[in-house]
C-alpha cells in the first residue's frame, strides 16, 4: 500500500522533519574543504520529488591526484601513523561522539540523497557505523606480530605495518555504514586514505569529513572527492602511489577496478560485489515467522542491499500456505516518504534503479513467471515502486539469476534438501544465505553446503563489527568488519637477527 496521497505526487511538504540546510559540497582534500580543479558541478537528486538537492564539486583525475598526494605526505611523514595506537583511538572515540552528537542531521541527509528510511538511518544504520568505527578503535593497540623460532644462532619476528595509502570507492545504497566499515579498519591500521561516495550520495560523507576534522584527525589522512566512477574512480584504482584499493560495488566495475589495479602499480584489492542470496525455508518452520522474515529480508532499504534474499525457496509441503500469506502481507507494506514514521519502504536512490528494477519486472512477465502482487511504480513523482512478488519462476530466468537490487522476490518451491542445496548453489554470486529450520541437522548440513560467505539460520540481515563480511564466487573476496578486515589494511614484515652467546636456542 502507498501513504502517499494524490494531492502530493510523492512530494515531501516537510511536515514530518524539518530538513537541513546542505552545508558541505566541495572537496574534502588535506583538511580543506575545497573546489575542484576543473570548476565542474553536479547535481545531487532527491528521490522522492526528482528535484535537486545541492550541486556538489565534481572531482576529477587532476583532484584525485592532489587528493594522493596529500594522503601520502600525511603517510611518509605526518604523525597518523606514528602516533601511539591509543591515541588513534582516542580520536576515532571523539569522532563517533560528535557523530551522534550530529546524527539527527546526517540520518536526513542519506534519507534525502538516498531515499532511505530517516528513523532506520537514526536508530540502526549509523548506530552501527558508529559501532563500527568504536570496534576498530578498540583494535588500534592490538595489532602485533609474533615471535619465531629459527634453526641456528638467530632470532625472527613479524611486524604488521600499516600497507599505506588506500583508496576507497563506496556506494550508494548504505553510504554511513559502507563509509565507516571501509574507513574505519583503515584508520585503526595507520594508513591514510582517499575516499570517493558514489555520485548519487556524496552529502553525507562530505560531513562526515567535517566531523573527523573536528574530531583531530590530522590533515591529508582522510580525503573525501566526490566524482564519477569513469574519472574520479578510474583514478583511485590506477593511481600508482595509492598501495589499496576496496571497492563496493557491481561486478562489472569490480572488474574494471581490478584490471587498473593490475596494470598500473599490482596493488591488493578488496571487492564486495552484491549478490542474489537464497532463503531456504523447511516444513518444520514457523511459518508466520518465515513470511515476517522473507518479506523484511527483500523489502527492507528497498531491496537495494547487497545481501537481500530476491531468491526464496519454499518447500512444497507448506508452499501454498506460504503464499498465501506472504502476498498478504506484501500488500500492507507501506511504501511512502521516509521521513513519514509509518513508511516502510522509501523510494529508490536514483532513475537509473527505478528504470533497471521495472525492465527486470517486464522481463519476468516477458519470460512467463506469474506476478503475484506489485510490479508498477507509485505515483509519478519520486522513484517509489510497489513490493513486488513472483511465482512459478524457472532457474535460468533472468530475475533468478541477476541482481535486480530492487524489491522483487522471486518465489519457488522445493521437495528435498538435496534439491534446495543446488538451487542455492546456482548462482553466480555468494555473499549471503538464509534457513529456516526447527532441525539441528539440516541447519547443519545447509550451513556447510551452500556457497556464501555469511549463513543466517533463522535471522536475516544480522551482521556485527566483529563478524566478518564477504563473498564467495562473483561476490567478491575479501572481508569486511572483523579483525579480517583490519588485516587487510596490514602488511607482514619479518625480521630476522643474528644472536651471540645466547645460553638457550
Amino acid at each position: 500500500m502507498s501513504a502517499l496521497s494524490d494531492s502530493s505526487n510523492g512530494h515531501n511538504d516537510n511536515s514530518f522533519f524539518k530538513i537541513p540546510t546542505i552545508k558541505f559540497t566541495q572537496l574534502f582534500i588535506n583538511g580543506n574543504f575545497v573546489h575542484s580543479i576543473s570548476g565542474r558541478r553536479f547535481e545531487t537528486i532527491d528521490p522522492r520529488t526528482e528535484e535537486v538537492i545541492a550541486s556538489v564539486s565534481e572531482g576529477d583525475r587532476e583532484d584525485i591526484d592532489v587528493a594522493v598526494e596529500a594522503a601520502r605526505e600525511a603517510f611518509d611523514r605526518g604523525p597518523w601513523p606514528r602516533m601511539a595506537a591509543s591515541e588513534r583511538a582516542k580520536i576515532m572515540v571523539k569522532w563517533a561522539e560528535l557523530i551522534e552528537e550530529n546524527i539527527d542531521e546526517v540520518a536526513a541527509l542519506d534519507s534525502m540523497d538516498a531515499g532511505k528510511l530517516y528513523y532506520f538511518n537514526k536508530f540502526a544504520e549509523i548506530p552501527s557505523a558508529t559501532n563500527a568505527l568504536r570496534y576498530y578503535a578498540g583494535a588500534a593497540d592490538k595489532i602485533h606480530g609474533k615471535v619465531l623460532k629459527m634453526n641456528g644462532d638467530f632470532h625472527a619476528y613479524t611486524l604488521m605495518e600499516p600497507i599505506g595509502v588506500v583508496g576507497h570507492i563506496i556506494p550508494w545504497n548504505a553510504p554511513s555504514l559502507v563509509f565507516f566499515i571501509k574507513v574505519s579498519p583503515a584508520l585503526a591500521a595507520g594508513c591514510t586514505m582517499v575516499l570517493k561516495p558514489a555520485e548519487q550520495t556524496p552529502l553525507s560523507a562530505l560531513f562526515y569529513a567535517h566531523l573527523a576534522k573536528l574530531a583531530g584527525i590530522p590533515d591529508g589522512v582522510l580525503n573525501v572527492v566526490p566524482g564519477f566512477g569513469p574519472t574520479a574512480g578510474a583514478a583511485i584504482s590506477s593511481h600508482m602511489d595509492i598501495d589499496a584499493v576496496s571497492f563496493t560495488g557491481s561486478i562489472e566495475v569490480g572488474r574494471e577496478v581490478m584490471q587498473s589495479a593490475a596494470r598500473s602499480n599490482l596493488k591488493p584489492v578488496s571487492l564486495e560485489l552484491g549478490g542474489k542470496s537464497p532463503l531456504i525455508i523447511f516444513d518444520d518452520a514457523d511459518i508466520d515467522k518465515a513470511v515476517d522474515l522473507a518479506l523484511i529480508a527483500i523489502m527492507s532499504n528497498k531491496g537495494e542491499v547487497c545481501v537481500a534474499s530476491s531468491r526464496v525457496y519454499v518447500h512444497e509441503g507448506i508452499y501454498d500456505e506460504f503464499e498465501k500469506k506472504l502476498v498478504e502481507k506484501a500488500k500492507t507494506w507501506v511504501v511512502g516518504d521516509p521521513f513519514d514514521p509509518k513508511s516502510q519502504q522509501g523510494p529508490q536512490a536514483n532513475m537509473n534503479q527505478l528504470k533497471k528494477i521495472l525492465s527486470y519486472i517486464e522481463h519476468g512477465n516477458r519470460e512467463g513467471a506469474t506476478l503475484l502482487t506489485g510490479g508498477k511504480r507509485v505515483g509519478n513523482k519520486g522513484y517509489y515502486i510497489q513490493p513486488t512478488i513472483f511465482s512459478n519462476v524457472k532457474e535460468d530466468m533472468l530475475i533468478a539469476q541477476e541482481e535486480i537490487f530492487g524489491p522483487v522476490l522471486a518465489l519457488m518451491k522445493f521437495k528435498t534438501m538435496e534439491e534446495a542445496i543446488k538451487s542455492a548453489n546456482n548462482s553466480k554470486y555468494g555473499l549471503a544465505a538464509g534457513i529456516m529450520t526447527k532441525n539441528l541437522d539440516t541447519a547443519n548440513t545447509m550451513s556447510r553446503s551452500i556457497r556464501a560467505g555469511i549463513v543466517w539460520m533463522n535471522c536475516y540481515f544480522v551482521l556485527g563489527s566483529d563478524v566478518p563480511f564477504g563473498g564467495y564466487k562473483m561476490s567478491g573476496f575479501g572481508k569486511d568488519l572483523g579483525l579480517e578486515a583490519l588485516h587487510k589494511y596490514l602488511q607482514t614484515k619479518s625480521v630476522v637477527t643474528p644472536i651471540y652467546n645466547s645460553p638457550w636456542l
